[in-house]
């Protein structure tokens, strides 16, 4: 089974993906890692940039954790991405980031997470940013 972890460039991306990374060495399972977003400014949108890429895969590489690099770009929102990710290699566990932009106590977080939530078929783990 793997584990899939939504990727974004930001704390809350890289909150997720430390916690997917620590899971699939504890489990010896190989690693998944979306990075899915919109064309329209890229750094904003949660897109990374082949540097990030190529420094993930690196870092990833030296922990020895089997692992894949997806940039799906059908135009899918990043939610659906994930979930379809997660259905096609039956995945144990799907990490996302939680980043909060409202004060605690409101709303269940972003669409992507609200997506996630309600159509993935795997167990979910949501991480805080460290800041969160």
């Amino acid at each position: 089974m793997t584990i899939v972890v939504g990727y974004v460039p930001r704390r809350d991306g890289l909150a997720a993906l430390e916690a997917a990374v620590a899971e699939a060495a504890r489990t010896a399972q190989p690693l998944l890692v979306v990075n899915a977003g919109t064309d329209a400014e890229p750094r904003r949108r949660g897109l990374a940039d082949r540097r990030d890429i190529d420094a993930l895969c690196a870092c990833l590489a030296d922990v020895g954790v089997p692992h894949e690099v997806r940039q799906p770009s059908r135009g899918l929102a990043p939610a659906d991405e994930l979930v379809q990710a997660a259905a096609g290699c039956s995945a144990r566990l799907l990490v996302v980031g939680l980043r909060r932009r409202r004060p605690a106590g409101v709303g269940t977080g972003g669409s992507t997470l609200s997506g996630v939530l309600a159509d993935a078929d795997c167990d979910v783990l949501v991480v805080p940013a460290a800041d969160a």
